[in-house]
């Protein structure tokens, strides 16, 4: 099937990529709408499950926020075989993002640089879609941000908790994006304590009214100097956050070849893949291996998702891989870790997650 579906991309990739990169987007996620998308017609290998922050993952893959930012596909995306999906990000009041174009295919680095700027519909129009789903269950995140012209940016994802809260599986705290000014600001750790300590709080009041606990995770981007890593995670740590996400993507060039490599934006893909899985190393020791991690940037086969995981991640999040590789690479990717877990005498992703940090911690940002 995995052979099947790379075969069938490898013919319709051309016609994707004769359109802009927006507007094969919108391509994919209306053939999702339509249904027309391959199904996961085999039950996935239990070796593969997990509990994490509470909740039954049946694999540990699921695709990055920023691929459906409305809500519009997360059953479709569950229905390809992902373990869990991901909406977003999502601010309060719709907006438009950054004047286009705004999104560059990199195809000499099966790269993407994007600028897009939290180009959403807004609270509503996502949470009827959440809403109406509802009873169909799936793990189904809900990745909050602030509005670009925010006056008090911590009470945009305070609204996103409390509005949210009813149909979220878990909340990704999205601080790292490099397309709305200062966002990244947030990460400071005076910035950081004081925005989850208003998060924290207004989780344990829905949590005291009889609401679920939700989990929050924080999305760091992996751009952080070295030195600001081990504050960063002291104040995470302080406040209790159920997961991190590492990382978003990157301001920075290197190794990349294409001319649109000077275009402004965040840097996704196959150039991303070291440096963010560096980055999870640094954290993953920096945690103790006690916090969940998600691995994002750079997946584009089952070899490097299982290196992610040697590097500490527990759950991993696709995106620019799907766009060079197709729909097979889930599919792929699962088959390559459960093959790879019995091949060394293992019974569990857990077993083999951490054990090549030291080695990917030492590597170059």
């Amino acid at each position: 099937m995995v052979r099947v579906l790379k075969n069938f991309y490898r013919l319709a990739r051309p016609a994707l990529f004769a359109l802009s990169p927006e507007e094969a987007h919108e391509a994919s996620l209306k053939a999702l709408e339509c249904g027309i998308y391959p199904r996961e017609l085999t039950t996935d290998d239990r070796i593969l499950s997990q509990s994490v922050f509470g909740l039954e993952f049946k694999n540990p893959l699921g695709i990055a926020a920023g691929y459906d930012k409305d809500a519009r596909v997360p059953d479709a995306i569950l229905g390809m075989g992902c373990g869990f999906a991901e909406i977003g990000t999502i601010t309060p009041k719709p907006q438009s993002g950054n004047p286009k174009p705004r999104v560059f295919r990199l195809l000499e680095d099966d790269a993407l640089i994007n600028r897009l700027g939290f180009n959403n519909g807004g609270h509503e129009a996502a949470l009827r879609r959440l809403e109406a789903r509802q009873e169909r269950g799936g793990i189904v995140g809900v990745n909050i941000g602030a509005n670009k012209d925010s006056v008090d940016r911590g009470e945009d994802y305070v609204l996103g908790l409390i509005r949210f809260n009813p149909v979220a599986s878990y909340f990704t705290v999205n601080i790292s994006s490099p397309n709305t000014p200062g966002l990244r600001d947030l990460q400071a750790p005076e910035a950081l304590d004081e925005l989850l300590t208003r998060i924290m709080s207004a989780r344990r009041r829905l949590v005291s009214d009889g609401a679920p606990r939700r989990p929050i995770i924080v999305k760091i981007a992996p751009d952080i100097a070295e030195a600001d890593i081990a504050p960063i995670i002291e104040r995470l740590s302080a406040h209790a956050v159920d997961g991190i996400a590492v990382s978003n993507t990157t301001l920075t060039r290197n190794g990349v070849k294409s001319t649109f490599a000077k275009e402004a934006g965040g840097l996704s893909g196959k150039p991303l893949f070291a440096r963010s899985t560096a980055m999870l190393a640094r954290i993953y020791r920096a945690t103790d291996g006690k916090i969940p991690l998600i691995g994002i940037g750079g997946i584009g086969s089952g070899k490097q998702a299982l290196e992610k995981i040697e590097a500490g991640a527990t759950l991993l999040q696709l995106y620019t891989g799907l766009v060079y590789e197709g729909p097979g690479l889930i599919g792929e990717i699962k088959s390559h870790l459960a093959d790879a877990l019995r091949s060394a005498g293992q019974s569990s992703l857990a077993a083999v997650r951490g054990r090549h940090a030291d080695y990917w911690a030492k590597q170059p940002l």
